[in-house]
């Protein structure tokens, strides 16, 4: 195989012309199927995808946009986000969008009892449940006495990139796979991919849709601005974050002003400059 460049599967691009089309479909059915655990007993035979805009009951809520979207041959629901820039909230905008897919089956004019199960999958570059050793958890509804699980609709498993330290040499399943790919595709190597792919015919036409000799211009074009989407984006939010931890150290500062702390103090406190803290005093009385 002649060398090649292996694009990133975590941009928006890639992630959805590897597993969110027609022609890849069967790659999508491998994942989930390596993936989801709780549905190892009845694997997944065929999936059609659904429209991932996810329109709101009124004008007045909230439009869902969702990656991947599609129900397999029993109409089991699959949700499956590709997650990179850190979001506060994110586990609780995968539920919003679980009970989403839930009560758009009811729109049908269907009984409850005909109601599918709705599964989340969410590929995240970032760390979501700290006090979590494991990179990959599964969420399912139990009861809090005896742990059965009686309320079976709605799961979810998040595999949290950060997390996943496992070399190439070591890798023993498919899930470790998987995860492996989505964070180093774009830096292994023809022989790495090689040894990772095996005899696995479904993982190695994962990589080949990678491989940036397949893209046209057009293609990569659309992907390189993902890129600098993604990086914009991100970019913005640490710029939020930074400037909310000026925001706080101002409020601290005014509240030690009030209290009439001298201002060495609440500069080494705060850790702001004397000048912005004497910019501070003019919002106060002079008697302060």
């Amino acid at each position: 195989m002649p060398f090649s460049k292996f694009l990133d599967p975590k941009n928006d691009i890639a992630f959805k012309k590897i597993f969110g089309t027609e022609k890849n479909k069967e790659i999508l059915i491998h994942f989930l199927n390596d993936l989801i655990t709780f549905k190892e007993n009845q694997p997944i035979i065929s999936v059609s995808f659904l429209k991932t805009v996810q329109d709101p009951e009124t004008a007045a809520k909230k439009t869902s946009i969702v990656d991947i979207l599609c129900k397999d041959e029993k109409g089991n629901h699959y949700i499956v986000e590709m997650q990179v820039a850190k979001e506060k909230g994110f586990e609780k905008r995968a539920q919003y969008y679980a009970s989403k897919a839930y009560i758009s089956q009811a729109n049908s004019g269907g009984a409850y009892h005909d109601l599918k199960e709705v599964i989340f999958l969410a590929i995240a570059d970032f760390v979501m449940f700290p006090k979590k050793t494991a990179y990959k958890s599964d969420h399912v509804i139990l009861d809090k006495d005896s742990h059965e699980n009686d309320l079976k609709d709605f799961s979810f498993t998040f595999l949290e990139l950060p997390k996943f330290s496992q070399d190439i040499d070591h890798l023993t399943n498919m899930t470790e796979k998987w995860t492996y790919f989505f964070k180093h595709a774009e830096q292994t190597s023809i022989e790495d991919m090689q040894k990772l792919v095996g005899d696995d015919a479904i993982m190695q036409k994962a990589y080949n849709q990678l491989n940036a000799v397949s893209w046209s211009d057009e293609e990569l074009l659309t992907y390189d601005q993902a890129e600098k989407y993604e990086g914009a984006y991100q970019a913005s939010m640490a710029q939020k974050f930074d400037e909310g931890k000026i925001e706080e150290k101002l409020r601290i500062a005014r509240n030690m002003i009030q209290k009439k702390y001298d201002l060495s103090t609440i500069a080494d406190i705060t850790g702001l400059s004397l000048g912005q803290i004497k910019n501070l005093l003019t919002e106060f009385p002079k008697d302060i």
